[in-house]
């Protein structure tokens, strides 16, 4: 469908990621060949790649995002949460990078378990490893350094403290070369797989006391202006009852930018390819105001009765949802066939409303509408979370779905 759509389209290698949408050579070159002036990575691959960004900029592109040293910083999580103690914003106890299991082990002595392994360049949830207790620390550790080096090309993984079921909830920034930065509201992103990948987003977070909400953009534009971030950005923190901890900074567009979009009537890839133009963002936080409510749920070619276990395979029936308050956006069409070398997911629905109430009912109604077929998908299990008491009263943390785990497939109703 990218293809279809776009106004020209030139192949930049094999399907593999490694040999097309990795491959920096292949990029620049066929970007210098069309003589383009900027590239925008999206919310994947290198979009976090600070090297990248530099080799665009070696080579009279403009990477659309923040600057390559500020990608490097922030892209790295044991860096940024450095970066946050400096600028005195409230972080989980926890390590550096770790250069052994037995340094892992002496920092989990030292911030007592439960702990958590975390990749250093990671995102997604991979490189994520819970540890119980110094009996699982080597395997866990083993088997976070291994994904983070397959996922990332990158190793290294750091250890935090276990803040025992949290709401995970992000912040999202804009700022302009000139110094100017604003918030854009939170997002609550605690509804997680056990592999702590986002399955429900939505805006603003229900039941967050107002000063909890108030210390959490009071942090995210604290800590951006401390690094002099310009571009979209978005900052994640864990909340428990009044406390606030920073986890790390995403230094690209979310994946779930459009319930904020939606929210603030804002579309922010224009703010960001505006912002790399050199424009300024010509309004003051006083000018922005939140209206509404919107949710989005990650469609995804998974199988959650098999341990969420990817699907590569033909669409071979496809109907999308419409009417008030619905978007849809996806890569998929009737014969798509869904490959194997990518992330699973093929669609995002997002419902908006005047209350987080017909937010909620437009979603429902949203998600029974539509139809996949040829490939599992995690339409049921979106269903299951809406209809949660957990859920409908906004009151859920990110161990939702392991307290309550998948429910057994059934047909639709």
């Amino acid at each position: 469908m990218h293809v279809r759509q776009a106004d020209e389209a030139f192949c930049v290698g094999p399907g593999a990621a490694t040999r097309s949408y990795l491959n920096i050579p292949n990029i620049i070159s066929t970007a210098l060949v069309t003589r383009c002036d900027a590239i925008h990575p999206g919310y994947g691959f290198l979009a976090e790649n600070a090297r990248f960004a530099e080799i665009c900029t070696d080579h009279g592109l403009t990477f659309i995002g923040p600057k390559p040293a500020v990608i490097a910083l922030m892209g790295d999580k044991a860096t940024a949460k450095r970066l946050a103690r400096d600028a005195g914003v409230a972080t989980t106890p926890g390590s550096d990078v770790l250069a052994s299991v037995e340094e892992a082990e002496i920092a989990a002595a030292t911030v007592g378990y439960p702990v958590m392994l975390k990749a250093t360049a990671g995102g997604g949830g991979r490189g994520m490893r819970v540890v119980p207790d110094d009996s699982h620390l080597a395997r866990a550790y083993a088997g976070a350094t291994a994904e983070a080096e397959a996922s990332f090309k990158d190793g290294r993984v750091y250890l935090e403290k276990l803040i025992v079921a949290p709401r995970h909830v992000e912040v999202q920034v804009l700022g302009d070369e000139y110094g100017a930065i604003v918030h854009l509201g939170e997002r609550d992103c605690s509804v997680q797989k056990p592999s702590h990948q986002k399955v429900i987003e939505e805006t603003p977070a229900p039941n967050l006391a107002a000063g909890v909400r108030a210390k959490l953009h009071e942090m995210a534009l604290r800590l951006s202006r401390h690094v002099r971030y310009s571009n979209a950005g978005t900052l994640e923190f864990l909340v428990a009852g009044d406390d606030v901890y920073f986890m790390e900074m995403n230094t690209r567009i979310q994946v779930e930018h459009p319930v904020t979009e939606m929210v603030y009537n804002i579309d922010l890839v224009k703010e960001q390819i505006r912002i790399a133009s050199g424009e300024s963002l010509g309004y003051a936080q006083s000018d922005l105001h939140a209206r509404g409510h919107a949710i989005e749920c990650r469609i995804n070619a998974e199988d959650p009765q098999n341990n969420f276990a990817p699907a590569a395979g033909a669409v071979t029936k496809l109907v999308f949802p419409g009417g008030p308050g619905i978007r849809v956006d996806t890569h998929l069409y009737a014969g798509a066939t869904i490959p194997p070398y990518y992330d699973s997911m093929v669609a995002k629905i997002v419902a908006f409303g005047d209350t987080r109430d017909i937010a909620m009912a437009r979603m429902e109604r949203a998600l029974r509408e539509t139809q996949v077929e040829g490939i599992p998908t995690t339409i049921e299990l979106c269903l299951d979370v809406l209809a949660r008491p957990e859920f409908q009263r906004g009151r859920y943390d990110i161990e939702l779905l392991v307290r309550e785990p998948v429910p057994a497939r059934q047909a639709r109703q």
